[in-house]
């Protein structure tokens, strides 16, 4: 089973939809609330160099924004 953590924050809508598409594909992942939560924000900036979300770390492989397409590759979802 892939390791799926979502670095977002609870007002932004591109890291809603990258939630509701790992749910739609019944992906299982741990939300990460960096507006909140400095240490986390610190982690997310380390492993993508962005300060923007959603940061998507699927295996140690960071997307970085709602990239369908690369979401899709790196769980191998077909379609």
């Amino acid at each position: 089973m892939v390791k799926v953590k979502v670095y977002s924050t609870p007002t932004c809508p591109w890291c809603k939809k990258t939630k509701e598409f790992l749910k739609e594909n019944s992906i299982p992942y741990q939300d990460v609330n960096v507006a909140g939560d400095q240490k986390a924000a610190e982690e997310m900036f380390k492993k993508s160099g962005q300060m923007g979300v959603p940061v998507t770390d699927i295996d140690g492989q960071i997307v970085v924004g709602f990239d369908k397409p690369k979401l899709k590759e790196l769980l191998k979802i077909g379609g």
